[in-house]
C-alpha cells in the first residue's frame, strides 16, 4: 500500500505521518495514533481475498510543498511506531487486528534523491536513509522475529542499465556533459549497490528488495535480470524479488487500450520465467490518472487490462505451469494445467502473427483487446491469426 487514496497519502491513510500524526507524542499511547480510516480501508481490501503489503513511510509529494518526506526527527521513535502500526494490524494492538500481514517495507524510492534532484518521495540523503534502514530493520526483527518480512526499498529503476552511453559511463566514466534524468539514473545503480553493500556487511534483515520500472518489457526484462544476478553475486540468492511498481503504458493515449492489455500480459508471462517473487501493477485505483490501467473514471467499467489480469488469474488458478516452447520475439506466452483443465495464454505485442500450435482442437478460446473483454470467440487452437496487441487465453476443461 503507498500512494493510497491521493496526493500525500489522502491525509488519513497508511502513511505514517496520517497513522501517528503528531510525532512529539507518546508511541507507546493507543490515543496518538488514528486508525480509523486506514483500518476501513484495509478491512475492505482483505474482504476481496487480497494480501497486503504495507509500506512503512510516506506517499509521493510531487507538488510544490514537502511535508512529511524529510527524515524522521528520531530514528528509533520511527521504528517503535512501526512496531505499534505492525501489533495493531497483526497482534490486535489498540483494538486492532490478527491480519498476519507479513510483508513490510520500508519506506519508498530514497534512491530518488541520491543525486539531489529528488521527486518527492525522501529529501534526506543516502547515508540518512541507510541509517533509517539499519534502525528499523533491525527494530522490527528483535519484535516480530520471522513471522514478518522485512524489506525495501522501492527502488527508483534500473533504467541506466538499458542505456548504452549510461553502462559506458558507470564502467569508465564520461566526457560529455549528462543531463539531470542521466545522473539520476547512475545514481539509483550507485545507490543500489551501496544498499547491498551495507545490508552484507552489518548482517541486517533483508527478506524482500523490490524495484520498479515503467519501461517496456523488453527493457524490464534486462533491468530485472541485472538486479537478480547482482544479488546473486552477493550471495543474497534467497533474497526474494518483488516488481512492485510497474505499468508499461502509463501514457494517455495509451491508457486502457489493447497496447496496455497487450504488454501487460505480455509482462506477466515473461516475469513468470524469471526469479519473480511478487508483482504489484501500478495502479488499480478507479481515478483520473493514466497510471490508472484497469478501470474508466468515468463508467466506472473495466478496460481491457483488467481481462488481461483476469485472463492471467485463470491461468494462475490452475496450480502448475507446464512448459512452452516456440514463443517467438514480441509473443510471450504461458501454459498452466490443474485438476480442473489446461490452458494457455498468448499474448501479441508485435504485428499480426499466425500462430501454430500443437494444442488439442477442443480448446475454447477467449480474446482481450478493446473490443473484446476475456470474449468467447470461434478459433481454431491448432493455427489462428493473432492480430498485433491482442491477447488469447485458451483452456480445456475437464
Amino acid at each position: 500500500m503507498h500512494d493510497c487514496c491521493g496526493t500525500y497519502g489522502g491525509t488519513y491513510f497508511v502513511d505514517i505521518s496520517n497513522v501517528f500524526p503528531n510525532f512529539d507524542a507518546d508511541e507507546n499511547d493507543p490515543k496518538n495514533y488514528d486508525f480509523k480510516l486506514s483500518d476501513y480501508y484495509i478491512e475492505k481490501i482483505k474482504e476481496c481475498g487480497t494480501d497486503i503489503i504495507y509500506r512503512l513511510g510516506s506517499s509521493m509529494e510531487q507538488g510544490d510543498f514537502r511535508f512529511y518526506n524529510e527524515p524522521p526527527k528520531d530514528f528509533a521513535k520511527w521504528a517503535r511506531i512501526c512496531e505499534h502500526i505492525i501489533r495493531h494490524y497483526n497482534e490486535g494492538w489498540a483494538d486492532g487486528f490478527h491480519y498476519g500481514i507479513v510483508y513490510w517495507e520500508i519506506w519508498n524510492e530514497p534512491d530518488s534523491n541520491h543525486t539531489g534532484f529528488g521527486n518527492g518521495c525522501w529529501n534526506g540523503t543516502s547515508q540518512q536513509f541507510f541509517e533509517l534502514y539499519r534502525v528499523a530493520s533491525k527494530h522490527l526483527r528483535s519484535c516480530f522475529g520471522n513471522t514478518i518480512k522485512i524489506g525495501g526499498y522501492g527502488h527508483c529503476g534500473f533504467y541506466a542499465i538499458t542505456d548504452d552511453k549510461l553502462t559506458g559511463a558507470i564502467a569508465m566514466g564520461t566526457d560529455h556533459a549528462l543531463d539531470k534524468w542521466e545522473v539520476r539514473k547512475i545514481g539509483f545503480i550507485e545507490f543500489f549497490e551501496q544498499f547491498v553493500d551495507m545490508v552484507i556487511a552489518e548482517d541486517l534483515p533483508f527478506d524482500f528488495f523490490s524495484h520498479h520500472s515503467y519501461a517496456s518489457v523488453e527493457q524490464t526484462l534486462i533491468m530485472h535480470r541485472y538486479a537478480a544476478d547482482y544479488l546473486a553475486k552477493k550471495g543474497l540468492s534467497h533474497v526474494e524479488i518483488h516488481l512492485n511498481e510497474w505499468n508499461t503504458n502509463a501514457r494517455v493515449a495509451e491508457r486502457g487500450r489493447s497496447i496496455a492489455s497487450a504488454n501487460t500480459t505480455a509482462m506477466m508471462c515473461a516475469m513468470q520465467n524469471e526469479k519473480m517473487d511478487m508483482m504489484c501493477y501500478y495502479d488499480a485505483r478507479l481515478g483520473v490518472s493514466y497510471y490508472a490501467g484497469l478501470f474508466n473514471p468515468m463508467t466506472f467499467q473495466p478496460t481491457c487490462v483488467f481481462y488481461a489480469m483476469k485472463a492471467f488469474g485463470k491461468l494462475y488458478a490452475l496450480g502448475n505451469q507446464v512448459a512452452l516452447t516456440g514463443a517467438e520475439d514480441k509473443l510471450y506466452a504461458v501454459a498452466a494445467k490443474g485438476e480442473n483443465g489446461r490452458g494457455v495464454l498468448i499474448a501479441n505485442i508485435g504485428a499480426d502473427t499466425q500462430v501454430e500450435t500443437d494444442l488439442p482442437g477442443n480448446m475454447t478460446a477467449y480474446l482481450v483487446d478493446e473490443n473484446n473483454s476475456l470474449a468467447q470467440i470461434a478459433l481454431d487452437p491448432k493455427s489462428f491469426l493473432l492480430k498485433e496487441n491482442q491477447v488469447v487465453y485458451l483452456e480445456e476443461t475437464v
